[in-house]
């Protein structure tokens, strides 16, 4: 079964930890200029970043299986009002998914699931809650919750899937017109954050000694610490702010 719990190869962790590492020595070598502990303060960010990019690449692979869900959700409102049956209904679904995904995506992954364990007189409430457990899509679980209770009961089961579409896009929407806003003010925060360091460089090396006092003495180096430390803060505040979430 596909795990949404993690979404990364060894390559993607590799990649990750390099842009950790060459930001963690850039940011640590500029502030200090001492390159044993640049390397030290490097391998950390690096290992952190494996973590922090994996978590980003997660949370990418799911909001790509909703936006694949939506696309099942849709399929089969269109067979259910045709007058199939939600077993059948997932059968034409997979057909017209299979035109858009590829074979091994997570879709088509799961509707092969949810169809082997129905052949296998699994109710198709308990195999949508558990695709919703799996997931961990608040969207998933919703309808899946829904189904449990409507699933033989009721008749508005087309009603109920289109419904459940019509939500999914509209959440969509507006977080997509969010990101939309939201772009130009990531690229300044990014900018804002590059160019004291940018700038603190160009001084440290074309600067005729004017930083020397930051990396000779013990003021100095209390005042780059303390330096560091803001931007540090400064760092996360910004990812804190920028990472709007419904």
């Amino acid at each position: 079964m596909p795990d949404y719990s993690s979404d990364q190869s060894p390559m993607g962790h590799a990649a990750a930890f390099a842009a950790g590492f060459a930001l963690g020595f850039a940011v640590l070598f500029i502030f200090y200029k001492i390159l044993w502990l640049s390397v030290v303060g490097g391998a950390v960010y690096g290992t952190i970043n494996i973590f922090v990019s994996s978590k980003n690449a997660v949370a990418k692979r799911k909001n790509r299986l909703r936006a694949q869900f939506f696309d099942l959700l849709e399929s089969m409102a269109v067979a259910m009002k045709a007058g199939n049956p939600p077993s059948k209904a997932l059968e034409s679904a997979r057909g017209d998914l299979i035109l858009i995904y590829p074979e091994n995506s997570d879709i088509i992954k799961e509707l092969d699931i949810i169809t082997g364990k129905f052949d296998n007189a699994v109710p198709l409430s308990e195999i949508f809650l558990d695709f919703a457990k799996r997931s961990g899509l608040e969207d998933i679980a919703g309808f899946a919750s829904v189904y449990a209770t409507i699933e033989g009961k009721s008749s508005r089961s087309n009603e109920i899937v289109r419904e459940t579409q019509q939500i999914i896009a509209d959440k969509m929407e507006i977080e997509m017109e969010i990101d939309t806003m939201m772009a130009a003010a990531k690229t300044e925060v990014n900018i804002m954050l590059v160019l004291p360091l940018v700038i603190l460089g160009i001084i440290s090396y074309a600067g005729a000694g004017f930083m020397d006092v930051i990396y000779s003495g013990a003021l100095g180096r209390v005042v780059a610490t303390g330096g560091l430390l803001l931007f540090i803060a400064s760092y996360i505040m910004a990812r804190i702010f920028s990472n709007i979430k419904l």
